[in-house]
């Protein structure tokens, strides 16, 4: 890593300096740059969670460039913009509406930001494409807010949510994919029940899936209805009886889990040493497979008897910071009741 807390060297500020690169047909990544309009007021997205421990963890690192994996409206990245003079920041989103939000949000910064249209599994190609970005810095933190933005939720028009009626679509990029009713009309019943039970639904996932598979639901409501119909009264648990539904079709839908798992190996190989990986979770089977990853990469994926001690020569990529996820605040929870669910892990690479 460069020297130690070296000085943050001044660029020429270009007036448009934030950009989108999208992907072309005739590459891998190509980065071919278009200025987005700005049309979507910050306030649609929600108010970054952790965002003073994420400050924090990051505004002491040296300089070098920030990958934001999940960039959604800028609100992390502003923080950390505002914090951190000798950081830049390099986001990336699939969102269009969130990169849009960005744009508007960040531009004050200059070209001390670039805005990509990827998903985090494309993190390692991302920072190899805007070599020109990091101008030969490193990438000294990783920065990862998992799942659905409240933007996202509150758009009925996305599908995300069972709160108003809307053709079940569920894409973080709507232009790209099969969308949720797509989805249940090929999946089989028996795989629709088993991805139920793996994020929770354990009880009536089988009635749940045959009553869902039978009526090929094609909006939200249809399919708030067709879990209804499966799951009593009597035995509906606190919230609504959906919830898990939903989160399972958007996790299949956008191919969460393996975007996670691909993402953190990408962070792991983009961080210089001594860079930080930071992820916020939100619900118990993302931050299984956070918790899991980290904890294999201090290991070294040394499976050694623990009384014997390791002699399988294994080495270890990153040091955890502390073995159990911090939570937010009772304070935030108060003023933002979305972080009550948040999980942050953070690990720091180390020399092999």
């Amino acid at each position: 890593m460069k020297g130690a807390f070296q000085q943050y060297r001044p660029r020429t500020t270009r007036s448009l300096a934030i950009v989108t690169a999208r992907r072309d047909t005739s590459s891998a990544l190509s980065p071919v740059v278009t200025i987005e309009r700005l049309r979507m007021a910050q306030d649609r997205f929600h108010e970054p969670v952790l965002a003073k421990e994420i400050v924090e963890l990051f505004s002491s690192l040296p300089a070098g460039v920030i990958v934001d994996a999940t960039l959604g409206g800028g609100g992390h990245a502003e923080a950390i913009l505002e914090s951190a003079a000798q950081l830049r920041v390099l986001g990336i989103d699939r969102d269009p509406e969130a990169r849009t939000a960005a744009f508007e949000r960040l531009g004050v910064f200059g070209d001390r930001v670039r805005v990509v249209d990827a998903t985090f599994a494309d993190l390692l190609a991302v920072v190899r494409e805007n070599s020109d970005f990091l101008d030969g810095d490193e990438v000294v933190g990783v920065l990862m807010d998992l799942g659905v933005s409240s933007h996202q939720l509150d758009e009925s028009s996305r599908g995300f949510s069972f709160r108003a009626d809307a053709p079940l679509d569920m894409r973080m990029d709507p232009t790209k994919g099969e969308a949720a009713a797509q989805f249940l009309a090929r999946v089989d019943q028996h795989e629709l029940a088993r991805m139920l039970r793996k994020n929770g639904e354990t009880r009536f996932a089988g009635g749940i899936a045959k009553s869902v598979i039978e009526r090929q639901p094609i909006t939200t409501n249809e399919l708030t209805e067709a879990v209804e119909r499966a799951v009593p009264m009597a035995a509906r648990r606190r919230g609504h009886v959906a919830t898990r539904v939903f989160q399972t079709l958007r996790i299949a839908v956008n191919d969460e889990e393996d975007q996670l798992t691909r993402g953190l190996a990408a962070a792991l190989d983009a961080l210089s040493v001594g860079g930080v990986v930071a992820v916020i979770s939100y619900h118990s089977g993302e931050d299984r497979v956070v918790k899991g990853f980290l904890a294999d990469q201090q290991s070294g994926g040394c499976r050694c008897s623990p009384e014997l001690g390791c002699v399988c020569g294994a080495v270890a990529r990153v040091k955890v910071f502390r073995a159990s996820a911090q939570l937010a605040s009772t304070h935030e929870v108060t003023l933002n009741p979305r972080a009550r669910a948040a999980r942050l892990r953070v690990a720091r690479k180390v020399a092999p």
